[in-house]
C-alpha cells in the first residue's frame, strides 16, 4: 500500500487565502469566510511558513499576491475545484445509494409475503430501488456477513449472533401427501416417530424449511430422502405426483390444500413451528430504505380475502 504524504494541503485555508487573494485584503477575506482577522492572519503565516516564501504583500492599502503567491493562488484554485467535484460525486454517490437497496430472501418468504411488502414500500417510498436475491437461508446468511445484502430475510432457526436478528412471526410447518396417499385417510394423528423414519421429499441443504425441521424432529435427519428438490414449488409438485411425502410451511401449501392438489396429514405431539427472522449487520438501528422495508415487513399482514 502507498504511503500516505505526512503533509496535505488544508483546503480551508487554501480557501481563505483565494478569498484574500479575491476580495484584496485580509479583513474582508476573513469577513467572506466568516472569521476573525486575528485567526485568519495566523492561518496565512501557517500557509507561507508550509511554502517557505511570503505568499501575500501587506501595505495599508490591503493584501495583494505575490509573484510566488499568484503561482500559489492557481495551484489552489485546481485544488479547490477538484474537492468540489469529489464532494458532488460524494453526496450524489451517497444519494443513489440512500434509494437503493440489497436484500436477500429466502424462499418461501420470497414466494409468500415479499410481494405485499414490496407493494408497500413502493406506495411510502417510490423512488426506492430493491436489488432482490432470492436465496435459501444459508446463502442469505452469508451475503449478510460478506456485505454485499444490507437486509436479509430468513426462515432458518439457526441465526449465528455475528448478526442482527428480529423475529417478524412463526410459521407452522405441516406434513402434506398427494390424496392417494395411504397417510390421506389416516384418522389419528402421525407420531413424529414415525413421520421421522419414513423418507421424505425435502428442499435442498442450507433451506430454511429443512433447518427448522430437523430442529425440531432431530431424528428425520438420520432418515435419506426420497427426493433433494431446490424450491417449495418443485416439492410440491413431486409430493402430488405421489413421490412421498413433505413437510413444507403452511404458506407454501394453502393454495394446495384449498384446491384439493395436497392433503394435510395431522401430526401427534406439538404443532411445528419456526421463526421467520429479518437479519443485517453493521448498526443495530436500521436507517433509510432498509428501516422503511423492515418496517412494512413488521406491520400486521392485510387480512386474507
Amino acid at each position: 500500500m502507498p504511503e500516505v504524504p505526512s503533509r496535505l494541503p488544508n483546503l480551508a485555508s487554501l480557501q481563505l487565502f483565494l478569498a484574500v487573494v479575491d476580495e484584496g485584503g485580509l479583513g474582508a477575506g476573513a469577513r467572506r469566510l466568516g472569521l476573525h482577522q486575528p485567526n485568519a492572519s495566523r492561518v496565512i503565516a501557517q500557509l507561507e511558513a508550509e511554502a517557505g516564501t511570503a505568499l501575500l504583500e501587506r501595505d495599508p492599502r490591503g493584501s495583494r499576491p505575490t509573484s510566488a503567491g499568484l503561482l500559489y493562488a492557481a495551484h489552489a484554485r485546481e485544488l479547490i475545484a477538484v474537492a468540489d467535484e469529489f464532494s458532488a460525486w460524494l453526496q450524489h454517490s451517497r444519494d443513489e445509494d440512500s434509494r437503493e437497496l440489497h436484500v436477500g430472501v429466502s424462499m418461501t418468504i420470497a414466494e409468500h409475503l415479499l410481494p405485499a411488502w414490496l407493494a408497500e414500500l413502493r406506495r411510502r417510498s417510490p423512488r426506492v430501488r430493491v436489488d432482490l436475491e432470492v436465496l435459501n437461508s444459508t446463502r442469505v446468511l452469508a451475503g449478510i456477513h460478506d456485505g454485499h445484502l444490507q437486509l436479509g430475510f430468513v426462515e432458518t432457526p439457526h441465526v449465528p449472533r455475528t448478526v442482527h436478528a428480529l423475529m417478524l412471526r412463526e410459521d407452522e410447518l405441516v406434513v402434506v401427501v398427494a390424496p392417494g396417499h395411504p397417510w390421506a385417510s389416516r384418522e389419528e394423528p402421525l407420531p413424529l416417530a414415525e413421520l421421522a423414519a419414513t423418507p421424505l421429499v425435502v428442499r435442498e441443504g442450507g433451506s430454511g424449511t429443512r433447518d427448522a425441521f430437523e430442529e425440531l424432529v432431530p431424528a428425520a435427519a438420520r432418515t435419506d430422502p426420497v427426493q433433494e428438490l431446490g424450491s417449495n414449488a418443485a416439492v410440491r409438485i413431486a409430493v402430488a405426483s405421489g413421490a412421498g411425502p413433505a413437510v413444507l410451511s403452511m404458506l407454501a401449501v394453502r393454495d394446495a390444500l384449498g384446491s384439493g392438489q395436497l392433503h394435510r396429514v395431522p401430526v401427534g405431539g406439538a404443532r411445528l413451528r419456526r421463526p421467520l427472522t429479518a437479519v443485517w449487520k453493521g448498526p443495530r438501528r436500521l436507517s433509510g430504505p432498509a428501516a422503511d422495508l423492515l418496517d412494512v415487513a413488521t406491520s400486521p399482514p392485510a387480512p386474507r380475502s
